[in-house]
């Protein structure tokens, strides 16, 4: 059974590469638009191994999205790697603070995110 990954970005482009990258290398993916949808996911899907989660979305963004997740006790272990165009050492610091694992700037090398996945998941 592949390990399931949940990809959270409002942008439908950015899900589709991620998802095709990790889909390649044998995970099964499961996709949310915006923070509140991501979080939904997220306690829909207890047997997700990772969340790959943009920052700037409508409706909640994901360094909230991040510390809600890891707020309400029940999936503080899993976990969350930032994909982003914002590069500011100081949201990094907030992400890790909130409980990201990792902080990945787009556009993002294939090779890159596979490999993160990997080490944060395990294999497929």
């Amino acid at each position: 059974m592949a390990k399931k990954i949940i990809v959270i970005d409002d942008s439908s482009t950015v899900r589709e590469q991620v998802s095709v990258a990790l889909s390649e290398a044998g995970y099964q993916i499961v996709e949310a638009a915006d923070g509140v949808q991501g979080l939904r996911v997220v306690e829909q899907n207890a047997d997700a191994a990772l969340v790959i989660c943009d920052v700037n979305m409508p409706a909640m963004g994901g360094l909230e999205m991040v510390a809600k997740v890891k707020a309400n006790g029940k999936r503080e272990e899993l976990p969350i790697v930032m994909l982003t165009t914002e590069g500011d050492p100081a949201l990094v610091k907030q992400a890790k603070s909130a409980g990201a694992k990792a902080w990945i700037v787009k556009p993002f090398r294939r090779d890159l995110l596979v490999a993160t996945v990997r080490k944060l998941a395990g294999a497929a």
